[in-house]
């Protein structure tokens, strides 16, 4: 796949231009999007997503089309996870509903640049070193072994860190518990002190930070251009804002979906383990010979993403509802 240096200015340009827009159209002034707002740009941006999978198609060719909707798939549904630790965090730090959208359009930009650096640096250990996959695929199947123990557990351990990046913060910057409308630092008795708005944004980073860590691996297992891992990523992240207040009320009822995740990491890792053996290099794996074992295609993989994440929702669902059913009576 051969991606040209405008092509990536390009694209660069018109995701950041989004996120202007989104701020300026938006955030700028604080206000609690209705469920007709968020819902119609929340379909906005998946539509944009969507369209963008079938110009890499038409440009590339339907294989790299194939890589990049499996890509999107699988960090939106990361992403959905990750709205119910910014809810968490919101919660924990008591953030007013109005200046919310200024605090997620922040941290989702951070997470992009972020995982910008985590894309690049990935791309060069993986055009260097081939047993990069063993690791990625290692640890991906470690963080869904991580996922299942702590699942019905998050509230805690998000609490947890939250209170030590707080404990941290505070020994190192003067801070106040009293908001300034929408202000990250204001002034108090004539000092500059740091509001709970920017400690909440330090927690949503540093949480970006972390999901990082899970996601990037995840995508290289299903694509190694480094093209369509920033560009999936970009658009799961686009609309996650309009996301979290629209499904905001519905992230209790998934109770499964911590499982569905576990499986789709633990799947994308068996296959990055499969396609490091196939291409393996090592000398004390095989005499360091390539191993006959079976790969798993970006088609295969993709109806299995899909399938795991409407069997997870689906089961939440009845399950919650039956739960509720039973409170009723």
């Amino acid at each position: 796949m051969q991606v040209t240096a405008l092509e990536w200015g390009i694209t660069i340009a018109v995701i950041l231009g989004l996120f202007v827009f989104d701020f300026f159209a938006h955030v700028r002034t604080p206000h609690e999007p209705t469920f007709r707002e968020s819902a119609v740009w929340s379909t906005v941006y998946i539509t944009l997503a969507l369209a963008f999978g079938g110009f890499v198609a038409w440009r590339w060719g339907s294989t790299f089309g194939g890589e990049y909707y499996a890509g999107f798939v699988t960090e939106k549904a990361l992403s959905v996870d990750n709205l119910f630790v910014f809810l968490i965090i919101m919660t924990t730090f008591a953030v007013p509903r109005i200046y919310q959208q200024k605090v997620l359009l922040i941290g989702i930009v951070l997470a992009l640049v972020m995982r910008g650096v985590f894309i690049a640096v990935g791309a060069a250990a993986i055009s260097a070193f081939s047993w990069v996959f063993y690791l990625f695929g290692l640890f991906l199947i470690y963080t869904a072994v991580k996922l299942l123990r702590e699942s019905g557990h998050e509230v805690e351990a998000e609490e947890k860190r939250d209170s030590r990046i707080v404990a941290l913060a505070k020994r190192v910057l003067p801070t106040t518990d009293q908001y300034d409308g929408d202000k990250l630092v204001t002034r108090v008795d004539g000092r500059r002190v740091v509001t709970p708005l920017l400690l909440a944004l330090l927690a949503i980073g540093f949480a970006d930070l972390l999901f990082a860590l899970d996601s990037i691996p995840a995508i290289y297992g299903l694509t190694e251009e480094p093209y369509l891992v920033f560009t999936a990523n970009a658009f799961a992240l686009m609309g996650l804002r309009q996301l979290y207040f629209l499904i905001g009320g519905l992230l209790d009822r998934l109770v499964y979906l911590s499982y569905g995740l576990a499986a789709i990491l633990a799947f994308i890792g068996i296959k990055l383990v499969l396609h490091a053996l196939h291409e393996n290099t090592l000398p004390f794996v095989n005499g360091g010979e390539h191993v006959a074992v079976p790969e798993i295609s970006t088609p295969v993989s993709l109806g299995v993403i899909i399938g795991v994440l409407i069997v997870a929702t689906v089961a939440s669902l009845l399950k919650t509802r039956g739960a509720a059913r039973q409170d009723a009576k």
